[in-house]
């Protein structure tokens, strides 16, 4: 087939494109800015915004199927900048869908779309979204979830995946944020250490999205309906932040915050920064401190028995590519310097 990505100069996009390209697909990624790298490996390059109705149009011209990343993420920033690309550009891939005849989209959403603050603990996706949501992505998410799902029908087949803190070599977001302040001295564990998360390394999420395509048509049993995809895994906070830091050959963050300390600090930061028009994101919230202190781990059975989905890499071999991929960077660095 012909698949347009979008978003697929991003951290799990790139991963997306690379497992389609292997499967012998065609390849079109649409992007804000051009992915040079992308673009010598055989992917059709398309620039634009996610806003921009035409754009989304033009790049899904000829497609087969459209596997949609794209999106803003973040805890921090007008609800407005998240309605946009989350809401209104989904809207737009599901539009570009209704006017280039496609019948088949894979929608990158995320747990966060039922989050509502407290543990999830085993949890499947009959849990409900929440009645109110502790950031404007979760809430941005979730919105776009339903509008997709809603849209399945006898033209189109949507599907949802929901894969849980993606991480990996060449992580953009999450993991440098973390090794950063732990280079810095400014770690610290939140709560209490027993609680556990369940992440998911980018290669499996990635498989996770070329297997709802291979499953998704119209009708079929999986079309209309939302999927965790992670680990299978869960572990304590601590254990995961230490093996990361282990990965990149840092020591084992052991001090901790109350939970009560950390709510009020967060709070505060975000009072401030709002008080100074700040558009930065603080180096603490009130979102932060409830991903870092909650129980977030799901029942991934629906995903192994309907998309045929078993993690290909394990935490420990995940952990090992990590460490090899930091060791890497850290030897360019060096050898940048010298």
């Amino acid at each position: 087939m012909k698949i347009l990505v979008t978003g697929g100069g991003g951290f799990l996009g790139q991963a997306i494109c690379a497992q389609l390209l292997a499967q012998g697909h065609a390849v079109r990624a649409f992007n804000r800015t051009r992915n040079a790298a992308q673009e010598q490996s055989g992917v059709e390059q398309r620039n634009g915004d996610i806003t921009n109705m035409d754009a989304v149009a033009a790049a899904a011209e000829g497609v087969d199927a459209i596997i949609h990343t794209a999106g803003k993420v973040g805890a921090w920033g007008p609800i407005e900048d998240y309605y946009d690309i989350n809401v209104r550009g989904t809207d737009n891939v599901l539009a570009a869908c209704e006017l280039q005849r496609i019948d088949k989209l894979v929608f990158t959403s995320s747990p966060s779309a039922v989050h509502a603050g407290g543990d999830l603990e085993g949890v499947d996706e009959s849990t409900p979204y929440p009645a109110h949501f502790s950031t404007p992505y979760a809430q941005t998410k979730a919105l776009a979830e339903q509008h997709v799902l809603e849209a399945n029908g006898a033209e189109l087949a949507t599907v949802a995946l929901r894969p849980h803190f993606v991480w990996g070599p060449g992580d953009p977001n999450l993991l440098p944020r973390v090794l950063a302040r732990a280079r810095a001295g400014r770690l610290r564990l939140i709560g209490e250490a027993s609680k556990k998360i369940d992440a998911v390394f980018v290669e499996n999420a990635a498989n996770a999205h070329l297997l709802a395509l291979q499953k998704l048509a119209i009708g079929a049993p999986i079309a209309g309906k939302a999927y965790f995809i992670s680990q299978g895994e869960p572990i304590s906070h601590e254990r995961l932040i230490n093996a990361w830091l282990l990965a990149a050959g840092l020591p084992p963050e052991t001090r901790h915050i109350p939970l009560g300390l950390a709510r009020f600090l967060g709070a505060t930061l975000e009072s401030l920064y709002r008080a100074v028009g700040a558009r930065s994101e603080p180096p603490l919230t009130r979102f932060l401190v409830e991903q870092m202190s909650t129980s977030h781990w799901f029942n991934i059975s629906a995903a192994r028995h309907d998309l045929g989905y078993e993690p290909q890499i394990n935490m420990i071999d995940g952990l090992h590519r990590l460490s090899q991929h930091l060791s890497a960077e850290r030897a360019q660095k060096a050898a940048a310097k010298s």
